[in-house]
């Protein structure tokens, strides 16, 4: 059998190249003030001991953390895990952020916040002082909380605002809600119909307005006047959505499309159109926004506004990484990334009567 293998640390490195530990996780760092004759003999060490540096060690060198941290929406995200509806808006950021740590030898811890709480400061507070992270990472509803990004100006703590649309400190990334919403209407119209319901998002959420007001100038660009009760209200989850498609359905001139603002709610509106009898697209239109893997699995695929959730972490990521490294991007404060309509089965003519 066997022996175990020496699990290599620093020291192991450090002793090997003739080096203070210092000195170590500054090469591994890649740090300046170290010559090159140094830098050179402690790579060759770490190459040949195949040495895997950890967090700690590489912290030892400078005042990186090599941490990113993530704030996610405890509630909604819980209520999704606990109804085993699950929420692929948070695979898909974590993909981004993720990866893209990985990519720059980074790690991105995610944190469940109630953007509610009386609390919200004291828990926040408590996160950075025991990581110390390089940067956050606000998503939906953080992104626009002033209570939270108050305290991060304060501390002097980079961080991100994803889905923001709203001007702030710290630097926005987010997709054209507004047009975004405006081009999942025009496309219903563009079919023929005239009779296009929208279904919203929270109040909590910036964009939820924006969406709204996209889908409403399309309306008005195409000559047709506003009517308070194609308007549904929702949350983004599915019972909301079920709830919202019930009320558009039992209108007595109900809507021939519904745009809604997110995946759950427009895989409520398929179930609810079944119940009904209805069959998607023939009798009834469904757009659905974000367009995460769900949708290619309802029946018919949804036709969805693509959100680029995972780009818009990973761009996220670089960004306040860079500027922990000292490469400080120029730019704007705030990054507008494409989306995409993605056209399949739940979506054609309406039908003649």
């Amino acid at each position: 059998m066997n022996p175990r293998r020496r699990t290599v640390t620093i020291k192991h490195v450090a002793a090997e190249a003739g080096v203070s530990l210092q000195t170590v996780s500054r090469v591994i760092n890649n740090e300046p003030n170290v010559r090159d004759a140094v830098k050179a003999r402690v790579q060759d060490v770490v190459a040949r001991l195949g040495y895997v540096p950890n967090l700690a060690a590489r912290r030892m060198g400078g005042s990186r953390s090599f941490l990113l941290l993530a704030l996610n929406d405890r509630d909604r995200t819980i209520e999704g895990w606990r109804l085993g509806e699950g929420d692929d808006w948070v695979d898909q950021m974590m993909l981004g952020g993720m990866v893209k740590c990985a990519e720059h030898g980074y790690r991105m811890l995610v944190e469940l916040v109630d953007t509610h709480a009386a609390h919200v400061e004291r828990e926040i507070a408590a996160a950075l002082s025991a990581l110390h992270p390089d940067g956050v990472i606000l998503t939906p509803p953080h992104s626009d909380n002033p209570v939270i990004t108050g305290l991060l100006g304060a501390r002097g703590v980079p961080f991100a605002r994803i889905g923001s649309v709203a001007d702030g400190a710290g630097f926005a990334v987010a997709m054209d809600d507004r047009r975004a919403a405006e081009v999942a209407a025009e496309h219903l119209l563009a079919l023929g119909h005239r009779r296009v319901g929208f279904i919203t998002g929270s109040d909590d959420y910036a964009l939820s307005a924006a969406r709204l007001d996209g889908y409403l100038r399309a309306l008005h660009a195409a000559g047709l006047g506003d009517d308070p009760s194609l308007v549904g209200r929702g949350d983004f989850s599915f019972a909301s959505g079920r709830a919202a498609t019930k009320a558009l359905l039992a209108l007595d001139d109900p809507p021939t499309a519904i745009v809604a603002s997110s995946d759950q709610m427009a895989l409520a509106a398929l179930h609810v159109a079944r119940e009904r009898a209805l069959r998607v697209p023939e009798d009834l239109s469904v757009i659905s926004f974000d367009d995460t893997p769900v949708v290619r699995f309802g029946v018919p695929p949804l036709t969805a506004i693509k959100q680029p959730i995972a780009a818009m972490a990973a761009h996220a990521a670089e960004r306040l990484i860079r500027a922990a490294s000292g490469e400080a991007e120029p730019g704007p404060e705030r990054s507008i990334l494409p989306f995409d309509l993605v056209v399949r089965a739940s979506t054609a003519e309406p039908r003649e009567d």
